[in-house]
């Protein structure tokens, strides 16, 4: 039987950070009410994601930093509409998070447009261009 993937974590800095702008994205990640340092959320189709605290993660991962550079993964977030992507985009920046690429229209027939998280993860927002 092969394993399968039904969990995504991410290793974050600041929980309360990732969290309010995970909510910008419609994500409501509830605390662990154990400890304030994980937090998770379920999205549809049954994928858990989960919020790991540096300070939580790292006794298990001996030897581990944060990376640094580009972002080694992308969350991609379809939105309704092209114009959803730019306002969506817009959105996002304005609150101070880092655009990566301006909304364009890709080759593939999307509009598309990269932020990042608190942390560096990348964040794709997309949407299907309009048939000509």
């Amino acid at each position: 039987m092969n394993p399968t993937m039904n969990t995504i974590d991410i290793v974050v800095s600041d929980m309360q950070a990732a969290i309010a702008f995970y909510a910008l994205l419609g994500l409501d990640f509830k605390l662990d009410p154990n400890t304030s340092e994980h937090a998770s959320c379920d999205l549809p189709g049954g994928l858990h994601l989960m919020l790991d605290s540096e300070v939580f993660r790292t006794p298990f991962l001996p030897g581990w930093s944060a990376p640094s550079g580009g972002p080694r993964a992308l969350l991609c977030f379809e939105c309704d509409s092209p114009a959803a992507v730019d306002a969506k985009y817009a959105e996002l920046t304005r609150a101070g998070h880092r655009g990566l690429a301006e909304p364009f229209d890709a080759f593939w027939g999307m509009r598309y447009a990269t932020v990042t998280d608190p942390d560096g993860t990348g964040i794709d927002l997309y949407a299907a261009l309009p048939a000509t």
